[in-house]
């Protein structure tokens, strides 16, 4: 039966209302507690060890209102930015610190299956609408709108829902966000009820590209799988793959190559391949491959690239149970999100995850600058993850490749980017970390690297090069107070 997650339910809307309102004295209960409004869970599941201190958390809390507040962000053409982060963007809702926000997130990749995952869905189709006389959303990356590939030229590819605005949030604050759930977008078309599909693409910017062994060389391959959107199962299988057939756009702009997003592939020009990765079950772990707040370095920024303020970091630890800690580098911080994941592995090494659209819930903290000296968040000047288990931080080639670069820095992170590179920035980060959160000489601090300390590729295929440096919280002593 319908709860009020079945659109094609003719009494959708209806189902969906008692759903939540079933749901508010619980809500209610949960949102005036202190436990959440001070990270309790966080810190329970940690024993005590989190990045924000006991005095942080109670200084946040005050900043808070005393009824905090639970938003619905949906995902349509009226409330995506397509390809780029900006600081100049108009927020979708504004939001007090600790309030929650349901955000809903699109794949940038459904039109590669729009049979599963864009048909009856009344906000993919908005987004993905595309005739010869017009888009959706026309803008699709930084590029310029005149481009003959496309409007935004396809210089970042990401669907990212918001900018949702935190009041009071200045630069050189630290904006707190408490991934609280992640579920996937569930298909719309009845032919595939209870069921939710992503498409992983072998793509012309993926590691593996100029280094193939068989077959034609080079050549793009699309894998599209399938999840069960019920929860009843943890593993995702594969549907069918097919060579990219060189595809023309309802513009009439032909695309031999994967080289602007949400292009419609009309599969009665493919060969698709059912007979593929037989038996093999693929751990889901939904996550967003993007998530951040807004730059201050341009007007308008690439999404592919991540930087100093988060976007494509492509982790897929950054899923339930995480929170993740930005520092602020605008008014209002602009907080987005997009690039859904419903399972990826350290490296994203073809060029794409499991791309399938999520829907995720956020608490978002604001920590003011005021409050941050003597905390292990003083000084915060790149995105961080911490989970029950865990500390991360993330090296890139250029910590802020926009500032790193000068003028070209957009054109030039593509060509200049490194693993060693990312590696040297994730050591120095994590040995910073260590002796400033930690309290721990330099030298101790090299050594637990090397011996406890596992550092990993993020991602190969992003422009910006990702490593990533990974501490258990278990190997500290638990705080006295704890």
């Amino acid at each position: 039966m319908c709860r009020g997650d079945d659109p094609n339910c003719i009494h959708y809307e209806a189902h969906r209302q008692r759903f939540r309102a079933a749901l508010e004295p619980e809500r209610r209960a949960f949102l005036k507690s202190g436990f959440v409004a001070t990270g309790g869970a966080a810190a329970l599941a940690a024993g005590g060890l989190s990045l924000v201190t006991p005095a942080l958390a109670e200084t946040a809390q005050r900043r808070q209102p005393a009824r905090l507040s639970h938003y619905h962000l949906p995902a349509s053409a009226e409330t995506v930015h397509w390809g780029f982060f900006s600081r100049l963007l108009k927020p979708q809702v504004e939001v007090e610190s600790g309030d929650l926000v349901t955000i809903e997130t699109l794949t940038h990749h459904a039109n590669d299956d729009a049979e599963r995952m864009v048909a009856g869905d009344p906000g993919a189709e908005s987004v993905f609408l595309w005739t010869r006389e017009r888009k959706g959303v026309d803008r699709r990356g930084a590029g310029p709108m005149d481009a003959k590939i496309g409007a935004g030229g396809g210089l970042g590819v990401h669907i990212c829902t918001g900018p949702v605005a935190i009041r009071g949030a200045e630069p050189g604050d630290v904006l707190e966000v408490r991934i609280l759930d992640v579920a996937p977008r569930p298909c719309a078309n009845p032919k595939f009820k209870g069921l939710a599909f992503g498409s992983n693409a072998a793509a012309n910017w993926g590691y593996h590209y100029k280094d193939l062994l068989t077959g034609d060389k080079p050549r793009e391959v699309v894998t599209i799988y399938e999840i069960d959107a019920t929860g009843g199962r943890d593993w995702a299988r594969a549907v069918y793959n097919f060579r990219w057939p060189g595809v023309t756009d309802p513009s009439g702009v032909h695309h031999p190559i994967i080289d602007y997003p949400g292009v419609p592939v009309d599969h009665a020009r493919t060969q698709r391949n059912f007979d593929v990765l037989k038996g093999i079950r693929v751990p889901v772990r939904p996550h967003f491959g993007v998530m951040g707040v807004a730059p201050k370095e341009a007007d308008t920024v690439n999404s592919i690239p991540p930087s100093y303020t988060g976007g494509n970091i492509d982790n897929w630890r950054i899923g339930k149970g995480a929170t993740l800690y930005y520092p602020v580098a605008v008014p209002g911080a602009l907080f987005s999100v997009g690039d859904p994941h419903a399972s990826q592995g350290d490296s994203e090494l073809c060029g794409t995850a499991i791309e399938c659209s999520l829907t995720g819930t956020f608490q978002l903290v604001l920590h003011k600058a005021a409050d941050l000296p003597g905390t292990p968040l003083e000084g915060l000047d790149f995105p961080m993850i911490e989970t029950a288990q865990d500390w991360v931080v993330h090296g890139f080639s250029y910590p802020n490749y926009l500032k790193d670069l000068g003028p070209e820095a957009q054109s030039e992170i593509f060509a200049k980017s490194s693993v060693d590179l990312a590696m040297r920035d994730a050591f120095r980060k994590m040995r910073r970390f260590l002796m400033t959160a930690k309290g721990l000489t330099e030298d101790e601090a090299i050594s637990l690297m090397s011996v406890a300390v596992d550092f990993g590729v993020t991602q190969v295929v992003d422009g910006n090069w990702g490593v990533h440096a990974v501490v258990r919280k278990s190997i500290f002593p638990a705080p006295a107070s704890a």
